[in-house]
Protein backbone atom coordinates (compact mmCIF):
# COMPACT_ATOMS: atom_id res chain seq x y z
CA UNK A 1 0.00 0.00 0.00
CA UNK A 2 2.76 2.42 0.94
CA UNK A 3 4.67 1.63 -2.25
CA UNK A 4 1.58 2.39 -4.30
CA UNK A 5 1.16 5.72 -2.53
CA UNK A 6 4.80 6.52 -3.19
CA UNK A 7 4.24 5.89 -6.87
CA UNK A 8 1.05 7.94 -6.80
CA UNK A 9 2.54 10.95 -5.04
CA UNK A 10 5.43 12.28 -7.00
CA UNK A 11 8.43 13.85 -5.36
CA UNK A 12 7.16 17.20 -4.01
CA UNK A 13 10.50 18.84 -4.85
CA UNK A 14 9.88 18.06 -8.51
CA UNK A 15 6.84 20.33 -8.54
CA UNK A 16 7.91 22.78 -5.87
CA UNK A 17 9.10 25.47 -8.25
CA UNK A 18 6.60 26.06 -11.03
CA UNK A 19 8.78 28.70 -12.66
CA UNK A 20 11.65 26.34 -13.43
CA UNK A 21 9.61 23.21 -14.05
CA UNK A 22 10.05 21.78 -17.58
CA UNK A 23 6.28 21.85 -18.17
CA UNK A 24 6.14 25.55 -17.33
CA UNK A 25 9.18 26.35 -19.44
CA UNK A 26 7.64 24.52 -22.40
CA UNK A 27 4.34 26.36 -21.94
CA UNK A 28 6.13 29.72 -21.66
CA UNK A 29 7.99 29.04 -24.91
CA UNK A 30 4.73 28.04 -26.57
CA UNK A 31 2.96 31.21 -25.43
CA UNK A 32 5.92 33.30 -26.58
CA UNK A 33 5.73 31.78 -30.07
CA UNK A 34 1.98 32.39 -30.19
CA UNK A 35 2.48 36.04 -29.25
CA UNK A 36 5.09 36.43 -32.00
CA UNK A 37 2.73 34.82 -34.51
CA UNK A 38 -0.20 37.09 -33.70
CA UNK A 39 1.98 40.20 -33.63
CA UNK A 40 3.25 39.27 -37.09
CA UNK A 41 -0.31 38.98 -38.43
CA UNK A 42 -1.27 42.25 -36.73
CA UNK A 43 1.66 44.01 -38.40
CA UNK A 44 0.75 42.47 -41.75
CA UNK A 45 -2.82 43.71 -41.37
CA UNK A 46 -1.67 47.28 -40.70
CA UNK A 47 0.77 47.10 -43.62
CA UNK A 48 -2.03 45.94 -45.92
CA UNK A 49 -4.21 48.84 -44.81
CA UNK A 50 -1.41 51.32 -45.39
CA UNK A 51 -0.82 49.95 -48.86
CA UNK A 52 -4.56 49.97 -49.65
CA UNK A 53 -5.96 53.10 -47.93
CA UNK A 54 -9.15 53.13 -50.03
CA UNK A 55 -10.32 49.77 -48.75
CA UNK A 56 -12.65 50.16 -45.72
CA UNK A 57 -11.51 48.57 -42.44
CA UNK A 58 -13.16 45.54 -40.88
CA UNK A 59 -16.27 46.17 -38.81
CA UNK A 60 -16.63 43.61 -36.06
CA UNK A 61 -19.89 41.78 -35.60
CA UNK A 62 -21.56 42.33 -32.19
CA UNK A 63 -21.28 38.59 -31.53
CA UNK A 64 -17.51 38.97 -31.19
CA UNK A 65 -18.00 41.40 -28.30
CA UNK A 66 -20.48 39.00 -26.70
CA UNK A 67 -17.91 36.24 -27.11
CA UNK A 68 -15.47 38.38 -25.12
CA UNK A 69 -17.85 38.28 -22.17
CA UNK A 70 -18.22 34.51 -22.55
CA UNK A 71 -14.47 34.01 -22.59
CA UNK A 72 -14.02 36.22 -19.52
CA UNK A 73 -16.68 34.12 -17.80
CA UNK A 74 -14.68 30.98 -18.61
CA UNK A 75 -11.64 32.64 -17.07
CA UNK A 76 -13.62 33.26 -13.90
CA UNK A 77 -14.90 29.68 -13.78
CA UNK A 78 -11.45 28.12 -14.19
CA UNK A 79 -10.27 30.35 -11.35
CA UNK A 80 -13.18 28.95 -9.36
CA UNK A 81 -11.90 25.45 -10.18
CA UNK A 82 -8.44 26.35 -8.88
CA UNK A 83 -9.84 27.80 -5.68
CA UNK A 84 -12.05 24.76 -5.12
CA UNK A 85 -9.09 22.45 -5.70
CA UNK A 86 -6.97 24.26 -3.11
CA UNK A 87 -9.85 24.15 -0.61
CA UNK A 88 -10.62 20.46 -1.28
CA UNK A 89 -14.19 21.22 -2.39
CA UNK A 90 -15.06 18.27 -4.60
CA UNK A 91 -18.50 19.30 -5.85
CA UNK A 92 -17.49 22.91 -6.50
CA UNK A 93 -14.37 21.75 -8.32
CA UNK A 94 -16.36 19.46 -10.60
CA UNK A 95 -19.01 22.12 -11.22
CA UNK A 96 -16.39 24.75 -12.02
CA UNK A 97 -14.74 22.50 -14.61
CA UNK A 98 -18.11 21.73 -16.19
CA UNK A 99 -19.08 25.42 -16.30
CA UNK A 100 -15.76 26.23 -17.98
CA UNK A 101 -16.43 23.58 -20.61
CA UNK A 102 -19.93 24.98 -21.25
CA UNK A 103 -18.60 28.53 -21.61
CA UNK A 104 -15.91 27.32 -23.99
CA UNK A 105 -18.42 25.54 -26.21
CA UNK A 106 -20.63 28.64 -26.18
CA UNK A 107 -17.66 30.71 -27.32
CA UNK A 108 -16.92 28.27 -30.15
CA UNK A 109 -20.53 28.38 -31.34
CA UNK A 110 -20.43 32.17 -31.16
CA UNK A 111 -17.35 32.19 -33.37
CA UNK A 112 -19.17 30.31 -36.12
CA UNK A 113 -22.06 32.76 -35.85
CA UNK A 114 -19.64 35.69 -36.06
CA UNK A 115 -17.88 34.29 -39.11
CA UNK A 116 -21.20 33.70 -40.82
CA UNK A 117 -22.38 37.20 -39.96
CA UNK A 118 -19.15 38.68 -41.29
CA UNK A 119 -19.39 36.85 -44.61
CA UNK A 120 -22.99 38.04 -45.11
CA UNK A 121 -21.97 41.68 -44.62
CA UNK A 122 -19.01 41.69 -47.00
CA UNK A 123 -19.59 43.14 -50.46
CA UNK A 124 -17.71 42.17 -53.62
CA UNK A 125 -15.17 44.97 -53.27
CA UNK A 126 -14.37 44.03 -49.70
CA UNK A 127 -14.10 40.36 -50.51
CA UNK A 128 -11.49 41.19 -53.15
CA UNK A 129 -9.23 42.66 -50.47
CA UNK A 130 -7.01 40.82 -48.04
CA UNK A 131 -8.50 42.49 -44.99
CA UNK A 132 -11.37 40.08 -44.51
CA UNK A 133 -8.99 37.12 -44.68
CA UNK A 134 -6.97 38.56 -41.80
CA UNK A 135 -9.93 38.48 -39.43
CA UNK A 136 -10.85 34.97 -40.50
CA UNK A 137 -7.28 33.74 -40.22
CA UNK A 138 -6.42 35.44 -36.92
CA UNK A 139 -9.69 34.47 -35.21
CA UNK A 140 -9.38 30.93 -36.62
CA UNK A 141 -5.86 30.65 -35.15
CA UNK A 142 -7.19 31.72 -31.78
CA UNK A 143 -10.05 29.25 -32.18
CA UNK A 144 -7.56 26.47 -32.98
CA UNK A 145 -5.53 27.17 -29.85
CA UNK A 146 -8.73 27.09 -27.80
CA UNK A 147 -9.70 23.76 -29.36
CA UNK A 148 -6.21 22.46 -28.55
CA UNK A 149 -6.75 23.21 -24.87
CA UNK A 150 -10.27 21.82 -24.67
CA UNK A 151 -9.28 18.10 -24.54
CA UNK A 152 -7.15 18.78 -21.45
CA UNK A 153 -10.09 20.52 -19.81
CA UNK A 154 -12.37 17.62 -20.70
CA UNK A 155 -9.79 15.16 -19.32
CA UNK A 156 -9.65 17.03 -16.02
CA UNK A 157 -13.42 16.89 -15.74
CA UNK A 158 -13.61 13.21 -16.72
CA UNK A 159 -11.00 12.20 -14.14
CA UNK A 160 -12.62 14.36 -11.46
CA UNK A 161 -16.04 12.78 -12.04
CA UNK A 162 -14.83 9.20 -12.23
CA UNK A 163 -12.11 9.09 -9.57
CA UNK A 164 -13.44 11.43 -6.89
CA UNK A 165 -16.18 9.20 -5.53
CA UNK A 166 -14.77 7.97 -2.21
CA UNK A 167 -13.04 9.90 0.58
CA UNK A 168 -9.74 8.10 -0.02
CA UNK A 169 -9.75 8.75 -3.78
CA UNK A 170 -10.68 12.39 -3.16
CA UNK A 171 -7.78 12.74 -0.73
CA UNK A 172 -5.38 11.13 -3.19
CA UNK A 173 -6.58 13.43 -5.99
CA UNK A 174 -6.31 16.67 -4.01
CA UNK A 175 -2.93 15.64 -2.57
CA UNK A 176 -1.28 14.94 -5.92
CA UNK A 177 1.20 17.77 -6.71
CA UNK A 178 1.23 16.83 -10.39
CA UNK A 179 -2.52 17.46 -10.64
CA UNK A 180 -2.03 20.85 -9.03
CA UNK A 181 0.79 21.71 -11.41
CA UNK A 182 -1.12 20.73 -14.53
CA UNK A 183 -4.23 22.58 -13.36
CA UNK A 184 -2.11 25.70 -12.81
CA UNK A 185 -0.64 25.38 -16.30
CA UNK A 186 -4.07 24.88 -17.86
CA UNK A 187 -5.34 27.96 -16.02
CA UNK A 188 -2.36 29.97 -17.20
CA UNK A 189 -3.03 28.88 -20.80
CA UNK A 190 -6.72 29.76 -20.50
CA UNK A 191 -6.00 33.24 -19.12
CA UNK A 192 -3.53 33.76 -21.94
CA UNK A 193 -6.16 32.93 -24.55
CA UNK A 194 -8.56 35.36 -22.84
CA UNK A 195 -5.97 38.14 -22.90
CA UNK A 196 -5.09 37.35 -26.50
CA UNK A 197 -8.73 37.55 -27.57
CA UNK A 198 -9.20 40.90 -25.81
CA UNK A 199 -6.12 42.19 -27.64
CA UNK A 200 -7.54 41.05 -30.99
CA UNK A 201 -10.92 42.65 -30.34
CA UNK A 202 -9.31 45.94 -29.31
CA UNK A 203 -6.93 45.77 -32.27
CA UNK A 204 -9.67 45.40 -34.88
CA UNK A 205 -12.01 47.78 -33.06
CA UNK A 206 -9.43 50.58 -32.90
CA UNK A 207 -8.38 49.94 -36.49
CA UNK A 208 -11.97 50.37 -37.64
CA UNK A 209 -11.69 54.07 -36.70
CA UNK A 210 -8.20 54.66 -38.11
CA UNK A 211 -7.67 56.10 -41.57
CA UNK A 212 -4.51 55.61 -43.59
CA UNK A 213 -3.31 57.59 -46.56
CA UNK A 214 -4.44 61.02 -47.75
Amino acid sequence: MSSKLQKKFHNPDEYHSLIFHPYNIALTLLLGSIIALFLAFSSAYIYTRVQNPDIPPIKLSPIFFFNTIILLASSWSINWANKSYLEDLTEDYQKALLVTIVFTIMFMIGQFIGWNDLSSQLDTHFLSSNLSSYLYLISALHFAHLVAGLPFLLLFYYIAKNRMKEPVSVLVYFSDPEKKLKLNLLTKYWHFLDALWIYLILFFFINSFLKFGS
